[in-house]
């Protein structure tokens, strides 16, 4: 008896930290207490809930047992079961108009959509013209100023010849004369 009392003597347990106890006066308190006791310890996973699935009537039986009667005379309990089947009814009939509008909804929703982004396309088409326009615009702008460029350019440069050869027929007009018209330094 005296080692089966040994045995079951457990070694006593390391003490905790006697921790103070907090009452959260708002949600936020709340929070803020959730959050310290979640760092306490890093490495434990944090549970994160599925999103929960839609809630669903359950489906009619393929086969029903208990068939009510029309006759008279029913029972006090078949109040009850009559009730349960009404409501359960009438929930599935709000649940099947709630599919109904929403994916009416939806539908609409969609054809809005899609309504926007054709519209979007179509101005974007629209603003992409305008701005090819003005691209060609300046493009040809720049054109034409090259060209008046080359105009200038070419004009001064048969200007040029011109006066080229309009000097040189006063340089051989002056070696034919001998005399300059002014004399520079005296």
């Amino acid at each position: 008896m005296a080692s089966s009392a040994a045995s079951s003597v457990r070694p006593p347990r390391p003490k905790k930290e006697p921790q103070a106890l907090v009452i959260p006066k708002n949600a936020a308190e709340e929070q803020k207490l959730k959050l310290e006791r979640l760092m306490k310890n890093p490495d434990k996973t944090v549970p994160i809930p599925e999103k929960m699935s839609e809630w669903a009537p359950r489906p009619p039986p393929e086969f029903v047992r208990d068939v009510m009667g029309s006759s008279a005379g029913a029972g006090s309990g078949e109040f009850h079961v009559y009730r349960h089947l009404r409501r359960r009814e009438y929930q599935r009939q709000d649940y099947m108009d709630a599919m109904a509008e929403k994916q009416k909804l939806d539908a609409e929703f969609q054809k809005r959509l899609e309504r926007n982004k054709i519209a979007a396309e179509e101005q974007t088409a629209k603003r992409r013209k305008k701005r090819q326009k003005l691209k060609e615009k300046k493009l040809l702008a720049k054109k034409m100023k090259l060209e008046q460029k080359k105009q200038k350019e070419g004009s001064s440069q048969s200007q040029e010849q011109r006066s080229s050869s309009s000097e040189e027929a006063s340089e051989t007009e002056e070696e034919e004369e001998d005399q300059p018209s002014f004399i520079m330094g005296r």
